[in-house]
């Protein structure tokens, strides 16, 4: 246990560490140090936190968890399909896809569009994507008619508005020796989920699709939601396999799973680079109490003729540094803790005052700077850097038990 005098006179010592004005710089250094590593790790990692967020609920709430595509056919029978998917556990929700590749002209060119045909009743359940358009462009997919949801970005792109007519060419059904098929739409809203899919993305009736595609009641794909996002690769293929169907099987670690691989490949990175700073400023602790006890071997020595055992003089230089380390994790985590929770607005700050653009919608998916403080990463900080600090103690303080009386006063006479 604690010695309340090493405390005590551990406290002291560390108040009047001006007196030798090096020892203070190098204390100061080691907590100003210790500070802005906490600070720097914790503000990271809320970033990274709420670029996971974001990606889970805006990208991935929008595209598909899993998905079957029909390899040499359209899929038939896709409503009992989508049963059997429902009633597996871990399934949210299913709803059938119809996918189309096209071109449309805006004035320098053509660009490409990726089309859905929905059912808005099916979609609803198994994405996010109404969250993301107004109440009349989402009623708009319901009809079964030449209505187009157009991505933000995009409709920017070929600056068209509301109402206005569209022309997209398709693939022909009957095969490229019949041409392409023109299509003619009304632009009836616009959504914006962020990044690349706001540029290349429409929506549109379902039913109007398999129009346009002669495929009667039949769907290209049915996608699905699950509850856990990594469950996705093993609940896709026992569908699959359970089917008689050559279907194409795929989730979204296959299509969008790089960007969750990236993310925590940054953590990681973050993780070691920080601790090695924390570390480092750990390390000048060390140089802090080694000096300290040289500084005080008087001192010690008057304590030790005084009775004071050795195991109180190893917490007197422990409890100087700890509180080294406690000062500055204390700073450093509420610091920390202020600039995470205020990050998205330090960046739109930035935005607005200067014109620094953090991210840029067209490339990734989000325009914002996201941020997310989770008590586990204050707590995880905290842990790491008294930890550290007090590892940094051990070997000073293990050394002033060493401090001879005798020869400690004769040097100080």
């Amino acid at each position: 246990m604690l010695n309340p005098l090493a405390w005590r006179i551990g406290w002291r010592f560390f108040r009047a560490r001006q007196q030798n004005r090096f020892i203070g710089f190098i204390s100061m250094s080691s907590t100003v140090g210790i500070a802005l590593g906490c600070l720097v790790l914790l503000v990271l990692l809320s970033a990274m936190n709420g670029f996971e967020k974001e990606l889970k609920q805006r990208y991935l709430g929008v595209v598909s968890h899993a998905e079957l595509r029909g390899a040499d056919a359209p899929i038939s029978g896709w409503r009992d399909i989508i049963e059997t998917a429902e009633s597996m556990s871990g399934v949210v929700a299913a709803a059938p896809v119809i996918h189309l590749q096209g071109l449309t002209q805006r004035p320098d060119g053509f660009v490409g569009v990726q089309i859905q045909g929905i059912s808005p009743t099916f979609e609803r359940r198994a994405s996010n994507i109404a969250n993301y358009m107004d109440a009349d462009a989402w009623q708009s997919l319901s009809k079964r008619d030449d209505s187009i949801v157009l991505g933000a970005g995009l409709a920017e792109q070929l600056g068209v508005n509301l109402g206005q007519q569209l022309v997209v060419y398709l693939p022909n059904p009957g095969g490229s020796q019949s041409g392409p098929l023109s299509a003619r739409f009304t632009v009836a809203g616009v959504y914006q989920v962020g990044g690349e899919m706001d540029y290349h993305g429409a929506y549109i009736n379902r039913l109007h699709a398999a129009e346009l595609l002669g495929l009667g009641n039949e769907t290209t794909s049915i996608k699905l939601r699950v509850e856990n996002l990594f469950d996705a690769h093993g609940l896709i293929r026992d569908l699959g396999y359970s089917l008689d169907q050559y279907l194409y099987m795929s989730d979204w670690t296959r299509t969008q799973g790089h960007l969750y691989g990236d993310i925590q490949l940054v953590r990681l990175i973050m993780y070691i680079a920080l601790f090695l700073v924390i570390a480092v400023a750990c390390f000048n602790i060390v140089s802090t109490l080694v000096m300290a006890v040289r500084d005080k071997q008087a001192e010690i020595a008057i304590l030790a003729t005084m009775g004071l055992r050795r195991r109180a003089v190893l917490q007197i230089f422990m409890v100087q540094g700890l509180t080294n380390g406690l000062v500055g994790t204390v700073f450093g985590v509420g610091a920390g803790a202020y600039l995470a929770w205020n990050l998205p607005n330090i960046g739109r700050w930035l935005d607005t005052t200067f014109g620094i653009n953090v991210f840029s919608g067209s490339v990734y998916f989000i325009d914002f700077l996201p941020s997310q403080l989770q008590l586990s990463d204050v707590l995880l900080v905290s842990v790491l850097s008294l930890l550290l600090s007090f590892v940094a103690t051990l070997y000073p303080a293990w050394q002033a038990t060493k401090v001879q009386p005798a020869q400690a006063l004769s040097n100080a006479a």
